[in-house]
């Protein structure tokens, strides 16, 4: 009987605890003792027992310990499973090549033959889907060469796309848990979740090898952690503390490491952070000293998180990647050099020192791939705009290799162009002459405006035509990295610029295009503006002359190979920051015409999709286009929250509160994530100046459709408090209903458009086209 006794006090000690843990459980003791051992507020730790009762707390912490507690969601797993059926299905199908796929198989395909490619973004989407493509067999050997091209039976097609579907489909629970982390009740969190099942787009886009789903999901589970994290915010340091936001920003950084656009999450990370701590200093309870550490600690447990994943990929990436390929003149000559074969086989043995002599070519480092070049045509007497020229022999930048390339440096003081021993070294500082090597006339500049770009000086090579225009052909070397590498000009390794002595100008790459006199090859001029990236250059090809015979220095230029000695080696950093460099501004996504390509104002009313693939032999397609009653329906969620929030922040001002402190907080709350992550998302597009398409959009209708879900919720209670009469309520839960069963027909209309197997004819077509704007593809028959 006494055990009876003491066992039903245990559990009345127990459930005295679970009502009251959440007021008090942890108090302010562990702010400025970071040792205090970890407590999340759900946790089992009795405090709270009188001391006659603490026999009966050591009992009940014994058990518990022993405990482990495993809780499974099957609302989320039934989330889960729904995702893996719509993405999932028929996942082979087409058996052609859709949209990017084009490019991002091309991509997976290098990183099977281990051969180096150049992207504008990150690589950690295309290595996960290249590591399943491994594990499944992929050899790399097929040629993504146009869009439509058919698959051959011997592709692992279910692996390359297996991945993306994957992670759209973890979209759909992961949205579910982060609605309920914010407070959300269960059925908003799932109406949440399925309205992003139910959307089009996100179907079609998680289908086939493309980025979007990877992003989508490392920026929601990102978000989720962060919200968690903040669960522990009276209880600092402890495991739970570190764990939640090291996995937050490992996921946010992951976002950011399969496309850029994931940068804008992990921001709004910062910003739910940044707003938090701010909040934080108002608290009397916190001391300066516990606040500046706290700020440090999370500062120092973000800032490596990130750079550890960030780092980790591009380190796999160029590891893998060691071979020559098709992208890599896009890099500098000494990257190119350090790649087995291309450029490597010819540079392995070229000497190292610059010299009296050299023979070299000289290429623009940063920007546009392309080498100093001349060629027998002169500048045309007189421009279109009556500017005159010094009708001198031109003088270019040519993106292609030619013999036209080479240059010969020549000492003022000597007239032979023959390396003598020992070597007469080129340093910093040193003037020369360069002189072309299949017309030997040497590079000049003078007081003539350029041909395109007449602020700066023409360059040319003189020809002397015995009239008032003497050479001014001296030229002053200064090496700009002579820290790393010393006063000496070396080979690939010296990045230089060449200072015209008369005028004091630096030649320069203006990548401006010459008409059809300069055969459209890129513009060399002397700018007066020295420190810029356009005026850099440095030697990539290099030989020593061996005789003094223009002829036989000719056959020399045509006909010499270089015997490979030794590679080029550069250290992991150096490939990192010139990648960077390249990704960030080589500009290779101009601004281009596109059929399918949209502005940002058409995106939230869903103007124009994208056609990704259309069959050959019927009218059966891919296209991008998501739920149009969905599209619409957020987007006036967008206005209907702005409208709120000033409506609310205008009344509160005048002392009207509408809302409890904790419906406020919570509409807050919502707006600071939501609307904020939307904003995040979309406005920067406006300031984008590159093709742009509707599923660079996703994101931000992520963000658009959860607001939209919560709005709902917030509507709901509003309407409870104001009438109280149940059948209003019942009415706006009907509304909701037959509105999600509208949406639900919608999504099965247009499915037709996301799995490509259904022949339609020109009027199912036509029946699709909703909107004037959106160009489906029809075969004439």
């Amino acid at each position: 009987m006494e055990s009876l006794r003491n066992r039903k006090h245990k559990d009345k000690l127990i459930d005295q605890y679970s009502d009251n843990e959440k007021k008090s459980a942890q108090k302010e003791k562990i702010q400025d003792n970071p040792s205090e051992k970890c407590k999340k507020p759900n946790g089992n730790t009795l405090n709270y027992l009188n001391n006659e009762e603490k026999e009966v707390s050591y009992s009940v912490k014994t058990a518990k310990f022993l405990r482990i507690n495993f809780e499974i969601d099957l609302i989320s797993i039934g989330l889960f499973l729904c995702g893996l059926l719509t993405r999932m299905y028929r996942l082979e199908e087409p058996k052609n090549i859709v949209f990017d796929e084009l490019h991002y198989g091309k991509y997976v395909s290098l990183y099977m033959k281990n051969i180096f490619f150049f992207d504008s973004h990150p690589p950690l989407g295309k290595q996960l889907i290249a590591a399943v493509a491994y594990l499944a067999g992929f050899d790399g050997k097929f040629k993504f060469d146009k869009i439509g091209s058919p698959y051959p039976e011997t592709i692992p097609l279910f692996a390359l796309r297996f991945v993306p579907a994957f992670f759209g489909s973890l979209i759909i629970p992961t949205s579910y848990h982060l609605m309920l982390e914010l407070g959300l009740t269960q059925w908003t969190s799932l109406l949440a979740a399925v309205l992003l099942l139910l959307d089009n787009a996100l179907l079609t886009q998680s289908r086939f090898i493309l980025m979007e789903s990877m992003l989508l999901f490392f920026a929601l589970f990102g978000i989720f952690c962060i919200l968690k994290f903040r669960q522990y915010y009276s209880n600092p340091y402890c495991i739970f503390w570190f764990l939640w936001l090291g996995l937050g920003f490992i996921s946010l950084t992951c976002a950011l490491s399969v496309k850029y656009v994931g940068f804008y999450s992990f921001c709004l990370g910062i910003a739910i952070l940044g707003r938090d701590f701010w909040k934080m200093l108002s608290s009397s309870t916190l001391t300066d000293r516990a606040l500046f550490i706290r700020f440090v600690v999370q500062t120092v447990v973000t800032t490596s998180f990130s750079l550890l994943i960030y780092l980790s990929v591009f380190y796999i990436h160029l590891k893998v990647l060691y071979k020559a390929g098709p992208h890599d003149s896009i890099m500098t000559s000494a990257f190119q050099a350090s790649l087995d074969g291309g450029l490597a086989s010819i540079t392995k043995g070229q000497p190292l020192l610059v010299a009296h002599g050299s023979q070299i070519t000289l290429r623009h480092t940063h920007g546009r791939t392309c080498w100093l070049h001349s060629h027998n045509h002169v500048y045309p007497i007189r421009y279109p705009d009556k500017r005159g020229s010094s009708h001198q022999q031109q003088v270019t930048c040519y993106s292609f290799k030619d013999v036209n390339n080479w240059w010969i440096v020549k000492r003022p003081n000597k007239n032979d162009l023959v390396v003598e021993q020992p070597i007469d070294v080129i340093k910093h500082g040193d003037v020369i002459q360069l002189v072309h090597g299949i017309t030997s006339r040497a590079l000049n500049s003078h007081d003539v405006a350029a041909p395109v770009s007449p602020q700066c000086q023409e360059v040319s090579c003189y020809i002397d035509y015995n009239v008032s225009m003497p050479a001014q052909n001296l030229w002053r070397v200064e090496i700009l990295n002579r820290d790393q590498n010393g006063d000496n000009w070396h080979t690939i390794q010296s990045l230089i610029r060449l200072i015209h002595v008369d005028t004091n100008t630096a030649l320069k790459f203006t990548g401006r295009q010459l008409p059809d006199w300069g055969f459209h090859q890129h513009e060399v001029a002397a700018d007066r503006i020295i420190n810029q990236d356009d005026t850099v250059w440095n030697v990539e090809e290099h030989r020593y002359t061996k005789s003094d015979d223009q002829k036989e220095r000719e056959r020399e230029l045509v006909t010499a190979e270089m015997i490979p000695t030794a590679a080029t080696s550069l250290t992991f950093w150096e490939k990192f920051f010139e990648l960077h460099y390249k990704m960030l501004f080589s500009g290779t996504e101009s601004v281009q015409n596109h059929m399918y390509s949209s502005e940002p104002l058409e995106w939230p009313l869903m103007a124009r999709g994208i056609a990704y693939w259309v069959s050959s032999t019927s009218n059966a397609q891919i296209h991008l286009i998501g739920n149009l009653l969905l599209w619409y329906s957020g987007t006036a969620g967008l206005a209907t929250y702005f409208t709120l929030l000033v409506f609310y922040l205008l009344r509160r001002r005048r002392h009207c509160y509408d809302l409890d402190e904790k419906k406020w907080e919570q509409f807050q709350l919502i707006g600071e994530l939501f609307f904020t992550g939307y904003l995040f998302h979309y406005l920067p597009y406006f300031f984008v100046e590159r093709t742009l398409f509707l599923h660079h959009y996703l994101p931000a209708f992520t963000f658009k459709t959860l607001l939209l879900a919560a709005l709902i919720e917030h509507v709901y209670l509003t309407i409870s408090d104001i009438f109280k009469i149940r059948v209003i309520k019942y009415i706006f839960i009907v509304l909701i209903f037959l509105w999600i069963c509208c949406i639900f027909y919608v999504f099965t209309k247009f499915t037709v458009l996301c799995y490509g197997t259904t022949p339609l004819t020109t009027n199912d077509i036509i029946d699709l086209r909703w909107k004037d704007t959106w160009d489906f593809i029809v075969h004439k028959n």
